[in-house]
C-alpha cells in the first residue's frame, strides 16, 4: 500500500546513491496510462555520458547559475567544477541531501514557485531534464518567466529542456491531447503523478510544448527563443535570451 504523499524522487535518488538497485520511478497519467518515467542512474552519469544536446547546451552557461529542479546535482556539480557559482534548488529534501553528499556547495530545498530576488542575481538559469515542464501551465510559466527576468543580468540566458508532445503518432497520446483540448487545456499540459515503491506524489501538471507553443508562450514575458538544440527525437532544448 502506498504511504501517500512522499518525497518520491528523493527516495529513488538516495536509494540509487546507496546502491539499492536501479530505483526506477513510474509515472501515471490521469487517463490511466503508466510508464517507467525515469531511472535515477541517468542523473548520476558523468558529463561524457550525457546526451549530446545536453552537453552542447551547457556551452551557453556562464557566471552565477540557478539550477531549477537540480535533483541529485548532475548539472550543478559539473558547472561548479568549471568555476561557476551555482545555486541548486529542488522541492525534494532528499535530493538536496544527496547534492550535499556529492559536494554541491549551495543546494537549497525550494520549489519553482518560491524563487525570488532574495536568491540574488543570476547570469544563467538551468531547466534541464525536462524541467521547463515544472512551470505547469501557460499562465504560471509567463508569471515565473517575468519573475526570472527581474532576477537575472541583462545578458542572462535560460537553458530549458522540454519535449514536443505532438511528435510521433502514438494514438494513445494523440487521444489524450484531444481530451485535454475538449477540457479547455493545452494538449501537452499533462496531469501526472510519480510512484516509487510505496511512495507516491500528489497529482500535478507538467507542461510539454512544441517549438511554436514555446514561442507563443514567451510573448510578453521579456524572453525570446534565440536557439533550439535538437536531440534527434521529440526532446529539445531552448536557449532563451532577453528581449531588448
Amino acid at each position: 500500500m502506498l504511504k501517500g504523499i512522499e518525497d518520491v524522487f528523493g527516495h529513488a535518488y538516495i536509494d540509487y546513491w546507496q546502491g539499492k538497485g536501479d530505483a526506477a520511478i513510474t509515472i501515471d497519467r490521469d487517463d490511466g496510462y503508466s510508464e517507467i518515467g525515469c531511472e535515477p542512474a541517468a542523473y548520476f552519469k558523468p558529463f561524457d555520458e550525457w546526451s549530446p544536446h545536453q552537453r552542447k547546451s551547457l556551452e551557453h552557461a556562464k557566471g552565477r547559475v540557478l539550477d531549477i529542479g537540480c535533483g541529485p546535482g548532475r548539472h550543478s556539480l559539473y558547472l561548479q567544477e568549471k568555476g561557476c557559482q551555482v545555486v541548486g534548488i529542488d522541492s525534494s529534501p532528499l535530493a538536496i541531501r544527496v547534492c550535499g553528499l556529492r559536494g554541491l556547495a549551495d543546494a537549497r530545498e525550494l520549489s519553482i514557485t518560491q524563487i525570488s530576488s532574495k536568491l540574488g542575481r543570476f547570469d544563467t538559469v538551468l531547466m534541464l531534464g525536462n524541467n521547463f515542464g515544472l512551470f505547469g501551465t501557460f499562465k504560471r510559466a509567463r508569471w515565473l518567466l517575468r519573475r526570472l527576468r527581474g532576477m537575472t543580468s541583462p545578458e542572462a540566458r535560460i537553458i530549458a529542456e522540454t519535449l514536443d508532445p505532438y511528435a510521433g503518432a502514438n494514438p494513445i497520446h494523440l487521444a489524450y491531447h484531444e481530451r485535454n483540448r475538449r477540457r479547455g487545456r493545452p494538449g501537452g499540459q499533462v496531469r501526472i503523478r510519480a510512484r516509487y515503491g510505496e511512495y507516491s506524489t500528489r497529482w500535478f501538471d507538467l507542461l510539454l510544448v512544441s517549438r511554436d507553443e514555446m514561442i507563443g508562450l514567451l510573448d510578453g514575458t521579456g524572453w525570446q527563443a534565440s536557439e533550439f538544440i535538437d536531440s534527434g527525437g521529440p526532446v529539445y532544448i531552448a536557449v532563451l535570451t532577453k528581449v531588448t
